[in-house]
């Protein structure tokens, strides 16, 4: 089967994560790269470029379908967030991803041969927005590298530490999670920001008492991500929207306790291997770090649960699914 594969999407997020490890396992006789990414014509770009190769499906692990194409289309949106969060970014953007989604990615999800996408949760909401046939959205799911387990070097900065992934949009609850934090009783613990420095949650910790218990790592480069996790006492994660929640993941393979949402996709990627919390609810959320904290019985069963639900997600896994919903498609 020739497959022409967009490849433009690999990078250090979970797009770009999900882009690399199905390249490196579907060998795509096509790999598209060198025009830019999100392009406002990169529909008819790729378009073109389908046209010319007449490979025998076209994929994307991304949602930028071409415009118009001569072989079966399968592409992936992995949630729907950018409608969902219309706060996301600035109003002119957000009104424009808006028009995207309605009059370009909608009807291109109608006439995909497939839909894929990564949870249970979005592909429910990708049915509804598009109004999609149930057997057209498949999920395919996401893995978790080998590199992330319990066994390694542990990051240790001299203190004990919540480790936070913070991307500078608002779904990531940050405001709530500093409330949260200000709220736990143990002084020595401090939240680790994956993020360099920001004015923002530089200027709610200070309002809050907490900016001497803040830290920020300034990126942490993905091959020390691990170790990172291993050393945090738990994974903070109350986001208030995921379409999968990869952290999540990867912090229950490295064997740490993970405090994260009771909605949208993540209980449904931890199952009963975390601690759910309200996500718009401060005291929730602190509730739950204190108990993580303090309960060692609570620790170890996470450890355990974690590990075990770890192992139900593989890219190799994922990548059988992709191929299959190809095979289908250029039938």
């Amino acid at each position: 089967m020739k497959i022409m594969m967009d490849s433009r999407w690999d990078g250090p997020h979970g797009i770009g994560r999900f882009a690399q490890e199905l390249k490196s396992r579907l060998s795509p006789r096509f790999a598209l790269s060198g025009f830019p990414l999100l392009h406002p014509l990169e529909g008819i770009w790729l378009s073109w470029q389908a046209w010319q190769a007449r490979p025998d499906v076209y994929f994307s692990p991304g949602f930028n379908p071409p415009l118009f194409c001569p072989v079966p289309v399968v592409f992936t949106i992995h949630d729907l967030i950018h409608l969902k969060v219309p706060e996301e970014g600035n109003p002119l953007k957000a009104r424009l991803r808006a028009l995207y989604y309605q009059y370009i990615l909608r009807p291109a999800a109608r006439r995909a041969a497939r839909v894929l996408t990564v949870s249970e949760y979005s592909r429910r909401q990708i049915m509804a927005w598009g109004s999609l046939n149930p057997e057209q959205v498949v999920v395919v799911g996401n893995g978790v590298d080998a590199a992330f387990s319990p066994h390694g070097p542990r990051h240790q900065p001299g203190f004990p530490y919540l480790l936070y992934f913070w991307n500078g949009k608002p779904h990531k609850n940050a405001l709530r999670l500093l409330q949260a934090f200000a709220g736990l009783g143990d002084g020595q613990v401090r939240l680790l920001v994956s993020s360099a420095p920001d004015d923002e949650l530089r200027h709610q910790a200070l309002r809050l008492g907490v900016a001497d218990r803040v830290v920020f790592a300034g990126g942490i480069p993905e091959a020390e991500l691990p170790s990172y996790y291993r050393g945090a006492e738990a994974l903070a994660f109350p986001s208030l929207y995921e379409g999968f929640g990869l952290p999540a993941l990867e912090a229950l393979a490295c064997g740490t306790p993970v405090v994260t949402s009771n909605v949208t996709s993540l209980p449904e990627v931890v199952g009963d291997a975390a601690v759910l919390v309200n996500p718009y609810d401060p005291a929730s959320i602190t509730q739950g770090l204190q108990h993580v904290m303090e309960d060692q019985g609570l620790r170890a069963s996470l450890r355990a649960a974690g590990l075990e639900r770890a192992r139900c997600f593989s890219w190799a896994t994922t990548a059988v699914r992709v191929q299959a919903a190809l095979a289908e498609a250029a039938r």
